[in-house]
């Protein structure tokens, strides 16, 4: 089975916003912002991007894949560290710029390539950011070395 997705230039406002069709908005750059949720709990354990190839992936398997901007390759969530996201449902925003992945976070439980359970573990006071007190769930260093 190949996943395709219908092009949202071809339908009217209305359609994009109220319709069954669905049309990723990808950017410029062929991105589209993808949030993760825990299951559960609906904390936000990360933000990331997705092109064409990483939804119809994440679709297709089960398991989440995104696109690293930094390293320009696609990815899938935890093939180096096993902490695997298992995608529960999506949704899109109403302009279809936008996705939301529940998902079922495996392994130790840590969504966040520093160890932690989310990437949000600091919290902004007088200005600058503390730590909110997230313990880290596995070593960085010894998950992806140095």
């Amino acid at each position: 089975m190949s996943t395709s997705f219908a092009d949202p230039t071809a339908l009217t406002h209305a359609e994009l916003e109220e319709g069954t069709a669905f049309a990723p908005r990808f950017d410029a750059h062929g991105l589209i912002t993808a949030i993760a949720q825990e299951a559960g709990t609906g904390r936000v354990l990360m933000v990331a991007h997705m092109n064409a190839e990483a939804l119809r992936l994440t679709i297709e398997t089960g398991e989440v894949h995104y696109y690293s901007r930094s390293r320009q390759a696609l990815w899938k969530k935890g093939e180096s560290s096993g902490e695997i996201q298992k995608l529960i449902e999506l949704r899109t925003d109403c302009d279809q710029d936008v996705l939301l992945l529940t998902v079922e976070q495996t392994g130790r439980g840590a969504a966040c390539h520093t160890g932690r359970k989310s990437c949000f573990y600091r919290i902004l006071v007088d200005g600058r950011l503390a730590d909110s007190g997230e313990p880290k769930l596995f070593d960085p260093k010894a998950v992806y070395g140095a």
